[in-house]
């Protein structure tokens, strides 16, 4: 599994990638111009995931425009009940217009329509997210979710991959993940203010750009957490794109990457709130997951169709650092989904 360690093109002038394989930091520079695809057939999007443990809650948020049409989302996740409650709206054909960045470490995402804004900016190593709708109906029947999150990214490795697909090598992959992101702000659901606590709250990001093929199924699992004393996190996925030059699959320790080669998500499809169990091939990692959650959903929209569920729930088991050091892991909150889309 190669490793790109400088900094490089993600582009050919024939829109193929210079180079695939994974990093440490976002060393590719995504020329979009060298992109050899429709403009209806562009990817670019943004998801955050703030979760807080202690106070058992959880936003999540979505800016994407997938060419033909732009998906933004709003998700407030309460763990004590197991419940949760979005609030989403489709944009026609933004064609890229959405103005996501070219890179991931400064910039300015915003939209909004009559259902609900975000604004999300990056400068100086800070992300503030700011986010809100008042025909958000909370979980109490009480109307509106309007919150401000700062996210603060640590000097850390993070998760980079640039892959393609078999049947076309001018579709590409490429995604940051960043974890581990300490978390301050507060939200408004309905009548009730929520306050993440930046020494035990995280936040994550999910960033990415790309052409993809027409039908895709991806597995993709998160967490962020303090474990003795160290910040610690798991990017686990596949299934997307052409996994054999590179796979996603890290364990984030104390700001270092332990990269994991090939893991397997064992599921129940006819019951994703039974329990889960995760694997890798040369066992680094094995754990049991215990769902609360299932943020599911189901669009079926034209030539848009998403079959998704997003699993929150808590992690036990136990993962190998890349000196042999074992991590043991016992009810940890993060999340693992299944999704199927069209689109």
């Amino acid at each position: 599994m190669p490793e790109i360690k400088k900094q490089i093109p993600l582009l050919n002038s024939d829109g193929t990638l210079t180079e695939e394989g994974w990093a440490r930091s976002p060393h590719w520079t995504y020329n979009r111009e060298n992109i050899a695809a429709s403009i209806l057939r562009i990817k670019e999007w943004d998801y955050y995931s703030i979760l807080s443990p202690s106070q058992g809650f959880g936003i999540t948020i979505t800016a994407s425009d997938l060419g033909y049409a732009g998906l933004f989302a709003i998700c407030y996740l309460d763990f004590k009940k197991g419940i949760f409650q979005q609030i989403d709206t489709l944009s026609v054909f933004p064609l890229g217009k959405t103005g996501f960045p070219r890179a991931n470490n400064s910039g300015v995402v915003r939209f909004q329509d009559k259902k609900l804004h975000l604004r999300f900016e990056t400068k100086d190593g800070k992300r503030c997210l700011e986010f809100g709708s008042n025909e958000f109906l909370s979980p109490d029947g009480s109307k509106g979710i309007q919150g401000t999150i700062e996210l603060t990214e640590p000097k850390m490795d993070t998760m980079n991959i640039a892959t393609s697909w078999k049947e076309n090598r001018k579709a590409f992959y490429y995604n940051t993940k960043i974890n581990c992101m300490p978390a301050k702000g507060s939200v408004v659901v309905g009548n009730q203010t929520l306050t993440f606590d930046s020494k035990k709250d995280f936040g994550a990001l999910d960033w990415g750009r790309g052409v993809w093929t027409y039908k895709n199924r991806w597995y993709w699992s998160s967490l962020s957490a303090w474990i003795n004393g160290k910040p610690f996190g798991l990017n686990l996925g596949y299934g997307f794109s052409d996994r054999s030059p590179a796979s996603e699959n890290v364990i984030f320790y104390d700001g270092k990457i332990h990269k994991l080669d090939e893991v397997n998500f064992i599921i129940n499809t006819n019951d994703y709130m039974a329990p889960w169990k995760f694997v890798s091939n040369n066992n680094r990692l094995d754990l049991d997951f215990k769902p609360i959650v299932d943020r599911n959903s189901y669009m079926n929209f034209l030539i848009i169709k998403s079959v998704q569920h997003q699993v929150f729930g808590t992690f036990t088991g136990t993962v190998v650092l890349d000196d042999g050091k074992k991590i043991k892991l016992e009810n940890v909150l993060g999340f693992a989904e299944d999704v199927l889309n069209h689109y």
